[in-house]
C-alpha cells in the first residue's frame, strides 16, 4: 500500500523522535499518533484498508463473476478477491449491472454458489453498509447479543443510524424500537433505544469545561455519590448516549478524580445483568473504539466461544472507515500484527476473505 501525504506531513514526520531497537514504531503508527480525534479522516480521507479500485470496470467485473458461477466448478477465490478489492459503492454498481444484464440478483446468485462459511461475507460485501448493519442488528436481537447491538449503535454516525433504521423497517416490515421493547426491558431497553435515536453530539474541537463539570456532577449525583443520595440510571443513559466520545473521555477522567474509582466500576455497581454488559461495552467503545474492536477480533478467533460472524462483521463494517487503526491497536495490544494473527489462526476460503480485507502486514 502506498501512502500519499501532503508536504506538511513530511515536516511532521521529520519532527517525530527517532526510536531505535525493540521500541521502534512503524511510520504508520507514528503518523496515527499525530492525528487529532476530531479530524482523524482528514489526511487520507479514510483510515480504512479498502479504497475504490483505481482500474474499476463494472462490465468486466460482471463478466468475471458470471464466469465463476457458470462453469463446472465455482471459483471461490476469484469471487473473494474481486469483492474484497472493491469499495462498497463499486460493489453496488456491480450488483446493479449484474441485475440489468442477467435479470438475476447477484447476492442470491453468489450465495447459492459459495459454501456456507462464505455466505455471510458475500452478503456483507454486496449489501449497502446500512442494510448490512440492519440485518446484523436483527440477528443480534434474537439473543439478544447486547455487545453486538451496542457496538453497532454506538459506532455509527447519526445519519448512518437513520439509514440503518430505514433499511430495518423496509426489509423486516417492523419497527426497531418495538422489537427492542419486545426483546429487552428496563435500562437495557432504554440504553439501546437512546443509542438508536442518533442524538450524539459531534465534537467541535472546543473543550467545554463548564459542561464537563456539569456532566461529571450529574454522574456523581446519579450514582449516589452526591447529595441526591439515590441511583438515577437515566442520567447515565442520557449522558453516555448524547455526548461526543472526546467530551466523555474528559468526563470519565474528572469522574475518577472526584469519586476515586473508574467509571467502569460505577457502571458495574449501577447496572445489572445485560444492561451492565451493554454499559461496559459502551464505555469501552467511547474510550477507544479501535482497541475495543481489536480485542473483539481476537476473542472472535481465539476465545472459548469463537464467533465467525463477529469476525466477519468487524472486518467488513470497518474496512472503509478505521480498520487501519484497529490494526495498529491489535499489534500494540497483542504484540503481533492482525494479518499474521489471521494467517496463523484461520484457514480456507474464510481466511482468504479476512486477509483480503486486512490487506497487509504491519511490520
Amino acid at each position: 500500500m502506498t501512502w500519499i501525504l501532503g508536504p506538511h506531513w513530511a515536516a511532521e514526520v521529520g519532527r517525530m523522535p527517532s526510536v531505535n531497537g525493540p521500541e521502534k514504531e512503524c511510520v504508520a503508527t507514528q503518523i496515527l499518533r499525530q492525528l487529532p480525534l476530531a479530524d482523524k479522516t482528514s489526511v487520507w480521507g479514510t483510515l480504512g484498508t479498502i479504497r475504490p479500485h483505481l482500474s474499476f470496470d463494472v462490465e468486466k467485473d460482471v463478466q468475471t463473476l458470471l464466469g465463476t458461477v457458470s462453469g463446472r466448478g465455482v471459483d471461490y477465490r476469484t469471487i473473494i478477491d474481486l469483492l474484497t478489492n472493491r469499495s462498497n459503492e463499486q460493489c453496488q454498481q456491480i450488483a446493479k449491472e449484474f441485475l440489468d444484464f442477467t435479470k438475476q440478483d447477484l447476492l442470491t446468485t453468489l450465495q447459492a454458489a459459495v459454501p456456507a462459511n462464505l455466505e455471510g461475507f458475500v452478503a456483507g460485501l454486496l449489501r449497502p453498509a446500512a442494510q448490512y448493519d440492519a440485518h446484523e442488528i436483527k440477528a443480534a436481537l434474537k439473543g439478544p447479543e447486547v455487545e453486538t447491538l451496542t457496538e453497532i449503535l454506538c459506532t455509527r454516525t447519526n445519519q448512518q443510524l437513520r439509514e440503518i433504521l430505514r433499511f430495518y423497517k423496509n426489509d423486516f416490515k417492523s419497527d426497531f424500537e418495538k422489537d427492542v421493547a419486545s426483546g429487552t426491558s428496563g435500562w437495557l431497553k432504554d440504553l439501546l433505544v437512546a443509542l438508536s435515536q442518533g442524538k450524539r453530539e459531534r465534537y467541535s474541537g472546543v473543550i467545554d469545561y463548564i459542561l464537563i463539570d456539569q456532566d461529571t456532577k450529574a454522574l456523581v449525583d446519579a450514582d449516589g455519590g452526591g447529595h441526591a443520595g439515590k441511583l438515577q440510571e437515566s442520567e447515565w443513559v442520557r449522558i453516555l448516549t448524547q455526548r461526543s466520545p472526546e467530551h466523555l473521555n474528559r468526563v470519565f477522567s474528572c469522574y475518577q478524580k472526584r469519586r476515586g474509582l473508574p467509571v467502569e466500576e460505577a457502571v458495574q455497581r449501577i447496572f445489572r445483568g445485560q444492561a451492565q454488559a451493554a454499559g461496559l461495552t459502551l464505555v469501552s467503545l467511547l474510550r477507544n473504539t479501535p482497541l475495543y474492536l481489536a480485542r473483539k477480533l481476537y476473542q472472535a478467533v481465539k476465545g472459548p466461544r469463537g464467533n465467525a460472524r463477529t469476525l466477519a462483521r468487524i472486518m467488513i463494517s470497518r474496512r472503509e472507515t478505521d480498520l487501519l487503526s484497529v490494526r495498529v491497536e491489535f499489534r500494540k495490544h497483542y504484540g503481533v500484527s492482525l494479518y499474521s494473527f489471521l494467517m496463523a489462526e484461520t484457514d480456507g476460503n474464510g481466511q482468504a476473505a479476512v486477509l483480503g480485507l486486512c490487506r497487509a502486514e504491519d511490520l
